[in-house]
């Protein structure tokens, strides 16, 4: 009968060659495959080369020796090497002490000689479904840590106008400070701050993010602090707010500068005191939160026009982190357009094609009013576009134009690309500024967040 190769790996150790032999015996019975070693520096050896589901070793090794000690010594580097694996150790001398002593160096189990079978294999089996069950665990761990890092967008900035910006980045992001990232629509506000969240020792709890300038006043306090059930008509349950969720990570709070008024005096009152309640309850809740703020709005001018509250704004950006627009760091855009490129190709399951000169020309010409969102965009729009073994100019979308924001002519677009084209000159005019370009296209701001989701800017 052939050996089962995904049985169990017991390592024996014992200086007795009668002793390793019964043990050999016993446990292949019960379906185990055995290694046997006879020293201490032999079960270090064979632990550090292969992989084992338990080791089950003696405690004395040298004549007339009856302490453990050398046992016991190589228990503690056993640990070093692989805290995972389970050590049950047996001795012929036991005692209680020695036992306690095994027990606090790293061994799982401690059984005495003469040993009883039926405990024996009772011990050796519970020893390896305890350590397989942590195993698996800390793989399953491992592997989850592996994919949330490869689904967070990455931050790519080589260019020398984001030297900085990666430099602060780094300082701040393992403190708890709170920090305010203020920049052009679509520059990375939230990649930055996910890169923040990464770098704290927050990293392994959730980051919580809310679109603060999309709450209306009468869910802000409910997506935030959560509600009881029966507080208002549609409370049919409980429900937990977004500073619960965040609690002992972070809560991102995109577009602050739009958030009302009435709102502004909730949240500082939150803020200042780490308390809030759920809607409908009286009992105070805390939660242990940092606050990252976002705003693409001169949120210093909203200060001094009366529409944000200034002691907001101090709770808000112990550190404010600016991103510049696309157009300042155009040395980035090539590695952001080939990341975008192999992010789109494993997507739509298309084979990766180099950029023709002119496609890599036009992107570095182009002044992308709508920043990194844009260029994501455009380069996604190429690779489901693009016929061949590369993207050509034609295939972004863009007009082809020399200056950057211009179009082709009106009467061969679509009503969209129409739209689209006018909403990239207003915001160019504006500076990035959407409140402005809202204003110059007769829109309200809400209207054109909209459409810039929807095209993509």
């Amino acid at each position: 009968m052939k050996p089962n190769p995904n049985a169990p790996r017991v390592l024996i150790a014992d200086d007795q060659r009668d002793v390793l032999e019964s043990l050999r015996l016993l446990l292949k019975g019960e379906g185990y495959q055995i290694e046997a070693v006879t020293s201490p520096a032999a079960v270090f050896t064979a632990v550090e080369a292969g992989d084992f589901d338990c080791l089950l070793m003696d405690l004395n090794y040298a004549r007339d020796t009856t302490s453990g000690e050398e046992g016991l010594n190589l228990l503690a580097r056993l640990q070093s090497l692989d805290n995972t694996l389970p050590v049950v150790v047996m001795t012929a001398w036991g005692s209680v002490e020695l036992a306690v002593e095994a027990m606090r160096r790293g061994a799982r189990d401690f059984i005495q000689k003469p040993w009883e079978n039926a405990r024996l294999i009772s011990i050796l089996r519970t020893q390896i479904e305890l350590s397989q069950a942590l195993r698996q665990g800390l793989r399953l761990e491992a592997e989850n840590r592996l994919l949330r890092a490869e689904g967070r967008p990455q931050l790519i900035a080589e260019s020398r106008a984001m030297q900085p910006v990666r430099e602060l980045i780094a300082r701040v992001g393992p403190s708890d400070a709170n920090v305010l990232v203020t920049g052009e629509h679509g520059t990375g506000k939230e990649i930055a701050a996910q890169t923040l969240h990464a770098l704290s020792t927050r990293a392994s709890k959730p980051m919580v993010t809310v679109n603060a300038g999309g709450l209306s006043e009468g869910i802000f306090e409910s997506e935030l602090f959560g509600h009881v059930r029966g507080a208002f008509t549609d409370a049919k349950a409980d429900r937990i707010g977004r500073f619960e969720l965040a609690d002992g990570g972070t809560l991102f709070l995109d577009e602050i500068a739009n958030l009302p008024q009435a709102q502004q005096a909730k949240l500082l009152r939150v803020l200042e005191s780490g308390e809030f309640e759920r809607v409908g309850a009286s009992r105070a809740r805390r939660a242990d939160v940092r606050v990252i703020a976002a705003t693409n709005a001169d949120i210093q001018a909203e200060v001094k026009a009366g529409r944000f509250r200034e002691d907001l704004l101090f709770r808000l950006n112990t550190v404010e982190i600016r991103l510049p627009p696309l157009r300042e760091r155009r040395a980035d855009v090539p590695l952001l357009a080939a990341h975008f490129q192999r992010r789109y190709a494993a997507r739509y399951h298309k084979a990766a094609k180099e950029f023709a000169p002119d496609a890599m020309e036009l992107l570095l010409r182009h002044s992308w009013p709508g920043n990194v969102r844009e260029l994501d965009h455009a380069v996604e729009r190429a690779m489901l576009m693009a016929e061949g073994g590369r993207v050509q100019a034609r295939d972004f979308g863009l007009g082809g134009n020399a200056g950057g924001d211009g179009a082709a002519a009106l009467e061969q677009m679509s009503l969209e690309d129409v739209e689209r084209v006018l909403i990239q000159k207003a915001l160019t005019r504006a500076a990035g500024n959407v409140s402005d370009a809202a204003k110059a296209l007769g829109l309200s701001r809400s209207a054109l967040y909209r459409r810039l989701k929807r095209h993509g800017l």
